[in-house]
């Protein structure tokens, strides 16, 4: 009998007969299927809310960057990630930097963008003006769905309307800037989104479609900066001043070439997105608004931009800069449920949304850094070789006595794969 993936009311299921009927669909093992089990200190309610159709948990590997400084402060950074080297690369810049005073950071205030589409306006202009004029009422209608939120400082402080033309003709698009405080604004800025479409459409006589939160963040950013010191920068034969400037060799390459910008910023967000995911943040959308930045503030040219700058200041030191969108939340959400993000939090010693922000920031700064260092230098493979080859070894089946072993004769040969792993394995159990 051919299987079926329609399962009436699966959700309606506890999470151990879901996993059966995986286990079953799927001919899965019983230690196959174990590995969906919740560790010891997860509670299975609180995971069964958070998503559908639950039946385990995946862990990733959870990290701390150590030697970071930023603003005066010392902290401890959490990271969940499973790439090799990413801790240990952003602990290394922190050191670095740390040797100049470490990382100054900044944030603006949290304001997030909704959106609201509208539609078959017959006189775009003259709809943008009227909706501006009646600013204040919207404003005060959108707030009426959050007192708490506007109590705290926080609440719907501005509109803008825009004239987009389309392929489906010109639309009004009437963005609600909206101060969300410590959250990260998508349920409040979608509910005073949906409030006011109606109204909107009104106004501008025309028909609302989308009401939604911008992940381009552009009024919620972070920047920090860092001078890492050409003293402290040799690397194997590579002395400070030729490694200071080879990073802004490599820093021109990713300026000019959107190949390499892309990978230039995809580095950045090694370090960002470990600290999103272990704060219980959403990294989709810290992601997404990241790369779109780096975009939108490529211009028109329809390119990319990196999202750091280096440059060389007087004394041949190297400076780094980033600014990058941090729409991020310490209320709400996974933050405020997952027992292991509450931690994580805790670890990191942050007070508030924007001082996460200011650690994102000042993480992709270093994270940053550290791969354009490799890279510029010995080659990025030379820091990830010894890391691979220890997952390599532990994939191909060695035990804790056999792997060191396995390691190093993979890296001392160069051959860094799986099917070496397993032939030097073999050969290993085979003198015994």
């Amino acid at each position: 009998m051919e299987k079926s993936s329609e399962v009436p009311a699966f959700y309606r299921r506890t999470v151990a007969e879901r996993r059966a009927f995986v286990q079953d669909w799927a001919k899965l093992t019983d230690e196959e299927a174990r590995t969906y089990e919740f560790p010891p200190g997860v509670d299975p309610t609180i995971i069964d809310r958070m998503i559908e159709n639950v039946i385990g948990v995946m862990p990733l590997p959870l990290g701390v960057a150590t030697n970071f400084q930023i603003n005066g402060k010392d902290y401890l950074i959490p990271m969940a990630i499973e790439e090799p080297s990413v801790v240990a690369a952003a602990s290394n810049a922190a050191k670095v930097a740390r040797a100049a005073g470490g990382f100054t950071a900044e944030t603006t205030a949290p304001v997030m963008i909704g959106q609201v589409q509208i539609m078959d306006v017959p006189d775009p202009e003259g709809a943008r003006h009227r909706l501006l004029h009646h600013r204040e009422t919207l404003l005060a209608t959108a707030n009426a769905k959050d007192p708490v939120l506007v109590g705290l400082g926080g609440g719907a402080k501005d509109l803008e309307v825009r004239i987009l033309p389309s392929a489906r003709g010109t639309m009004v698009v009437v963005h609600l800037l909206v101060d969300a405080r410590d959250a990260g604004g998508m349920n409040a800025v979608n509910t005073m989104c949906e409030a006011l479409a109606p109204e909107l459409g009104r106004l501008a006589g025309g028909r609302p479609v989308l009401r939604i939160i911008s992940n381009l963040a552009v009024h919620r950013l972070a920047r920090a900066h860092a001078v890492f010191p050409a003293n402290q920068l040799k690397m194997g034969t590579t002395t400070g001043p030729k490694v200071v400037d080879s990073v802004l060799d490599a820093y021109a390459f990713a300026v000019a070439d959107p190949f390499r910008c892309a990978t230039h910023n995809k580095g950045i967000m090694n370090g960002v997105s470990a600290v999103v995911v272990a704060t219980g943040n959403d990294f989709r959308a810290i992601e997404a608004g990241a790369h779109s930045y780096a975009a939108w503030t490529a211009g028109h040219s329809g390119g990319i931009r990196p999202l750091t700058t280096y440059e060389k200041d007087p004394n041949g030191n190297l400076i780094g800069t980033i600014e990058i969108p941090v729409p991020v939340g310490l209320i709400g959400g996974a933050t405020a449920v997952h027992p292991t993000a509450k931690a994580n939090v805790k670890v990191l010693g942050v007070g508030s949304a924007g001082e996460l922000g200011a650690v994102l920031a000042s993480v992709g700064l270093a994270q940053n850094f550290a791969a354009l260092r490799a890279l510029a230098t010995e080659g990025i493979q030379r820091g990830h070789m010894e890391l691979h080859a220890r997952n390599l070894a532990v994939s191909a089946g060695a035990r804790s006595d056999e792997v060191d072993r396995v390691v190093e004769r993979l890296v001392r040969d160069h051959q860094v794969r799986f099917d070496r792993a397993k032939a030097i394995l073999k050969e290993i159990r085979g003198k015994k």
